[in-house]
């Protein structure tokens, strides 16, 4: 009935796919957990992982090289024997012991896409980890009546289930880089192609948290990716608020200026992004900048 997907890298999973895999034998369900790790470097890890084969009707497979979250998803879609699949990122937790059941409570027969949401631990972390905290507590936990104001964006893919025909039939990109913005892309393709996605409160935990480092570069790569899309016709401007603003910004001529800011504000900033209490608005400022500095640098050269 439901497809378990999972992909990985440099996560132990056996926690959450123990806790999945008995959540769907006391449903009396079919179903099938598939893992694919995405080339770990961390063999401690990898070797951990390989145990939950000795659990019925799961899957672990090491793919040989890194070949991006795009790839791995639609693999696994294809892998996948049964009419649902629910995707699940490796660094999250189900909230509820009843997570399954109310996936499956909520399925109909006219629904296609169904996203349960996902929340973060209320405990503030260590200031390393506190930006991703902040910007996930801020910007991504939010309840099912909150993301059906805007169902599509809002529709992250850490935890959402779907039919396995739609998947098939609109897959994750493969073509853009590694590092992109895969996750909104995504969610534009099924506003573009009309297909329903119901929201639900079912989340799941996010409980691995990265670097204010690393985040900050995950997202600069996102944003530059988001503006990528835009220009090769992927996307519309309007659908993220980042190239909405960026083209704002480049109609009023004011990309130069905010090119400069960039390079002003990089060292101060990125010192604040390491405190206790780090400025979201400073965050998207600075993330604006970034995309206008490279940019206005591309247009220097091309002179």
């Amino acid at each position: 009935m439901i497809s378990i997907l999972i992909p990985t890298f440099n996560h132990s999973v056996v926690e959450l796919v123990t806790n999945i895999h008995k959540q769907c034998v006391d449903s009396k369900i079919q179903f099938e957990i598939l893992i694919y790790d995405d080339c770990s470097t961390n063999q401690k890890i990898k070797k951990s992982n390989e145990i939950l084969t000795d659990l019925p009707m799961v899957s672990y497979k090491c793919l040989e090289s890194n070949m991006g979250r795009s790839f791995v998803r639609n693999r696994l879609s294809e892998k996948a024997k049964y009419k649902w699949l629910l995707f699940m990122d490796a660094d999250v937790s189900p909230k509820s012991n009843l997570f399954i059941k109310k996936y499956l409570d909520n399925i109909k027969i006219n629904s296609e896409v169904i996203y349960g949401g996902v929340e973060y631990d209320k405990k503030k972390p260590n200031n390393d980890t506190v930006l991703r905290w902040k910007y996930g507590k801020k910007r991504e936990s939010k309840s099912k009546i909150k993301r059906k104001k805007n169902c599509y964006l809002n529709l992250l893919t850490c935890n959402f289930l779907i039919k396995k025909n739609l998947m098939l039939d609109h897959p994750f990109n493969e073509k853009i880089s590694k590092n992109s913005n895969e996750d909104s892309l995504f969610s534009y393709n099924l506003k573009y192609n009309n297909i329903k996605v119901k929201h639900i409160d079912n989340p799941v935990l996010h409980i691995v948290l990265d670097s204010a480092y690393i985040f900050l570069k995950k997202s600069l790569e996102y944003a530059e990716s988001s503006l990528f899309f835009v220009e090769n016709e992927l996307m519309d401007k309007d659908y993220m608020k980042i190239t909405k603003f960026y083209y704002k910004i480049k109609k009023m001529k004011l990309v130069p200026l905010f090119s400069i800011f960039f390079l002003l504000l990089r060292p101060l900033i990125r010192r604040q992004f390491n405190s206790k209490n780090p400025s979201l608005l400073l965050f998207d400022l600075y993330r604006i900048s970034f995309i206008c500095h490279k940019k206005n640098h591309q247009c220097l050269f091309s002179q």
